[in-house]
């Protein structure tokens, strides 16, 4: 086992630590323990960070046996100037505030709230950088009061925390990259990220999935190329597409913008920032209604636009509530296509989707590009505000292409889907995908779940970007030959029908004739004798 792989299944027994203190507590399942796991475990990475960090530019630190000592001797003045040397994007945290510090005060009296007053002042310390930002202009903190969830026994349940946190170190492991880091968020939060109650549900994107879209909307030859871009995902969730697409491009050659009405997803979002080398970004972590008040604007006041933009946004809701807010005047440009009206019945299959991709597509840059999750069913209806879409998409000459996924690539949801990807400089043919039948089957609980290999991701990717036309997987098609076919984008309506045949003679030909002749003969002799049999069975039960 490498280091590596030793060390992520310690970070992992970390978290399941501080699970099972919880669930000690009374906290197990609950609603509120999300909150506490997320916030502890980002106080313990910023707080190593903090600790890598200040020995890697202050020698005296790095040489002391006692360097928790040696910092608490340091002036106001000379903790200053020490705290402007560290890197972007790395928390200050004051010498009482570190996790010996705290350790070291767990027999004083309302440890409770000593432990919540340290995460409290670390975060309002350090507001201007790690604050997101809600959609009115407040600033949401870093950390808050943990303990209050704790019904009794509070001293004892941070005392709890504090011990798990001590004998454990992030230091080593800060030059790691994108994949390390993505698994362990996935850990993470493999339990906290699903609807939990609120307007959307919280999908998280299957990796394989992230991969394709991000190295589909910029390839390993385009990236080279690529400096200063700013990506974008209106409805971000956890940030999982986001952190596909940077890490693709490169977390320093690019700005995160995000926008999602869940307080919980802009939470784990901005902790997938941190964890990610894109601190940067946080102050455009924007917690709000993307659809009503979308909060991304230029200097003019005007809706920003990006250089790219994913997507996976929720499918069906009921959002009957802000329908009509959306259907105004000044929103005839945005919503382009329409917007769908209220069933009578079932509002919550109102198909939000296509109110977001419509917010996509005038999201886009004059040369942007985007790659977003749709049900596949968008791709074929005959009519309605899908068809617009796809029209538009084709008729300006915008659509790099779809891939249709196999079945049950998301275990939360049956729904099939297809990702769409939007081009403004793609104005030549289109690669349309059928990965149906990619992928692996297998059982997750009682739900079925598909599973896509390396090389399925690959063979995606790499006849996506050649736009290569493989028998019954791909086809490339020009603009004119979509709107020749009502502007369908399934691959399977372009596939080529091939009938198989081989020369033969005309005697072999007339041999081949005469023995179907001599069987059809037969069968119609064995039809007649059926007719005489049934009609003489007839005429005996008449007569009977």
């Amino acid at each position: 086992m490498s280091e590596v792989q030793e060390f992520s299944q310690q970070v992992r027994a970390l978290i399941d630590d501080l699970k099972s203190v919880c669930a000690n507590y009374g906290l197990g399942n609950d609603g509120n323990e999300y909150k506490i796991i997320t916030q502890v475990f980002l106080y313990k990475f910023l707080h190593d960070k903090f600790v890598y960090e200040v020995k890697q530019v202050d020698e005296k630190l790095r040489q002391a046996s006692d360097w928790e000592s040696k910092l608490a001797s340091y002036s106001k003045n000379e903790f200053e100037l020490l705290t402007l040397e560290l890197s972007e994007g790395t928390a200050v945290i004051k010498s009482e505030q570190l996790i010996t510090s705290l350790f070291a005060r767990q027999n004083e009296g309302n440890f409770a709230d000593i432990f919540d007053k340290t995460l409290v002042d670390i975060a309002q310390e350090n507001n201007d950088i790690f604050s997101v930002i809600t959609g009115g202009g407040e600033k949401v903190a870093l950390f808050e009061n943990l303990s209050k969830y704790v019904s009794d026994n509070r001293d004892e349940f941070c005392k709890a925390i504090v011990n798990k946190l001590v004998g454990f170190s992030f230091e080593n492991i800060f030059n790691e990259g994108f994949d390390f880091f993505a698994s362990i968020f996935e850990y993470l939060i493999k339990d906290y990220n699903s609807d939990s109650g609120g307007k959307y549900a919280e999908y998280f994107t299957p990796h394989s999935v992230s991969k394709i879209m991000a190295k589909c909307l910029v390839s390993d030859t385009e990236k080279k190329n690529i400096s200063n871009v700013s990506c974008y995902d209106p409805s971000s969730g956890s940030g999982t597409l986001l952190m596909s697409l940077a890490h693709q491009i490169g977390e320093d050659k690019c700005t995160i913008h995000s926008q999602d009405i869940s307080q919980k997803s802009s939470n784990l979002l901005r902790l997938n920032l941190i964890l990610n080398k894109l601190v940067h970004s946080i102050h455009n972590v924007i917690q709000g209604n993307t659809l009503i008040i979308p909060a991304h604007k230029d200097r003019s006041g005007k809706l920003a636009t990006f250089d790219y933009v994913v997507a996976n946004p929720p499918f069906k809701l009921d959002f009957s509530d802000f329908r009509d807010e959306l259907d105004k005047k000044e929103n005839v440009d945005r919503f382009f296509a329409g917007i769908p009206k209220v069933p009578a019945n079932k509002k919550e299959t109102m198909a939000i989707y296509l109110v977001f991709l419509q917010h996509i597509i005038f999201s886009l840059k004059p040369g942007g590009k985007a790659a977003v999750v749709v049900p596949t069913g968008f791709i074929s209806a005959q009519s309605g505000i899908e068809k617009k879409i796809r029209q538009k998409l084709v008729d300006e000459r915008m659509l790099r292409g779809v891939v249709s996924m196999p079945s049950n690539i998301f275990a939360t949801t049956g729904t099939n889907v297809t990702i769409l990807f939007i081009d403004k400089t793609n104005k030549e043919d289109v690669v349309l995908i059928d990965g149906s039948s990619l992928g692996e089957k297998l059982k997750e609980g009682k739900k079925q779940k598909t599973l896509l290999s390396k090389n399925d991701e690959a063979q995606i990717i790499d006849t996506f970007n050649n736009k290569e036309a493989v028998d019954d997987f791909s086809v490339v098609v020009s603009y004119e030959d979509i709107k020749a076919k009502n502007y369908l984008l399934s691959a399977g309506q372009y596939f080529e029908i091939k009938i198989e045949y081989s020369d033969i003679t005309q005697e072999e030909f007339d041999k081949k004739i005469g023995s179907y002749i001599n069987q059809l003969n037969e069968k119609f002799e064995t039809e007649d004798v059926l007719k005489s049999q049934i009609t003489k069975a007839l005429k005996s039960l008449k007569y009977e």
